[in-house]
């Protein structure tokens, strides 16, 4: 695939895990935005990640770091860090060193997942991610749909991806039925481009029916350019995440997770072989997307239709804000 010219450091919140996958105690390395990072959990069970060496002599924590309680110990000598990556012991000296802090980046936990917020200028998170299983103003929660991880999640990394890309595929009506094989093209009843949180509604049919009975679609909720939230409504009741998170200045982790809902009063702590293969089902179709990104090349100013230019510029035009000021981006280019 060609490079990309859109940026590798956006800003905005990114899956860097799977809740399941940071257990009480565990230290886990990981690489996103071109930058060594672990992430651990305390005692208490809140999720820390931070910039992976010690301040004192540069070990790597990722290495042999343990956790105590609600700190985290160096294998190297010794020292503490806590959840706020600052020094609270050197245990041969009588007082920390306050000078010294690791970077930690800002996390938040749901959906079975953990996102960090990234910004090259370090700013505070100036929206939310999403809770995909309560986020859609419906009165459902995550009680309401059989757990995921484990039974209907996709984890492919290292691929030449810009989470961009995953974006535009929301408002790009016509690959429905050439990807994914749909009767009918969608109808895009909502293009909300207004805040850093859009939204994108539009009806589909996955069965051969008449255009003026479609009676099922998906609403979208995209939490910048990171991580996008969906739910279908009128066909089988799922909801979707779709994470992408930069590794270095080339390629990205691509995390997809896909719930089933429950039927009432079923309670069981795992889904049955129902669930299991309609979300697959939902799995096969996302992989059809990822065949096609994954070779993609960034098209700047793309060739539109008529038809395609309104959802494509005001996606593009909304996702510009993401990246550094001092970026010269591309992203929000005249298209024509």
């Amino acid at each position: 695939m060609a490079k990309t010219p859109l940026p590798m450091k956006p800003t905005g919140w990114f899956q860097v895990a799977w809740s399941a996958e940071i257990g009480a105690g565990e230290v886990v390395r990981m690489k996103y935005f071109g930058t060594e990072m672990i992430a651990w959990r305390s005692t208490s069970g809140q999720v820390t990640v931070m910039d992976a060496y010690c301040e004192h002599l540069g070990a790597h924590l990722g290495y042999g770091g343990t956790v105590d309680g609600e700190i985290l110990r160096c294998p190297f000598h010794g020292w503490e860090w806590n959840m706020q990556g600052r020094n609270v012991c050197i245990p041969y000296e009588k007082q920390p060193n306050k000078g010294r802090r690791i970077r930690t980046y800002p996390v938040t936990e749901h959906s079975e997942s953990v996102f960090i917020w990234h910004d090259v200028d370090r700013r505070a998170p100036y929206f939310d991610v999403t809770d995909a299983l309560s986020g859609f103003d419906d009165g459902h929660s995550g009680a309401d749909y059989y757990p995921a991880y484990g039974y209907s999640t996709l984890f492919e990394t290292g691929l030449e991806i810009h989470p961009q890309y995953v974006m535009e595929n929301g408002v790009d009506f016509a690959h429905f039925k050439y990807v994914h094989n749909t009767p009918l093209i969608p109808e895009f009843t909502r293009h909300d481009f207004d805040q850093p949180v859009s939204y994108v509604d539009f009806t589909i049919a996955f069965d051969d029916v008449p255009a003026d009975e479609v009676n099922s679609g998906v609403q979208a909720i995209n939490s910048g350019v990171g991580v996008a939230a969906t739910k279908s409504w009128g066909m089988i009741d799922n909801r979707t995440l779709t994470a992408v998170t930069p590794i270095d200045e080339s390629t990205s982790d691509v995390r997809f997770t896909v719930w089933i809902g429950r039927h009432p009063g079923d309670g069981c702590a795992e889904p049955p072989p129902r669930a299991r293969k309609h979300a697959q089902g939902v799995i096969e179709q996302f992989q059809n997307d990822i065949h096609i990104w994954k070779h993609q090349r960034y098209s700047d100013p793309p060739a539109l239709s008529r038809s395609e230019f309104e959802g494509f510029t005001a996606l593009r035009k909304w996702a510009n804000q993401f990246y550094p000021a001092d970026v010269e981006s591309k992203a929000a280019t005249a298209v024509r």
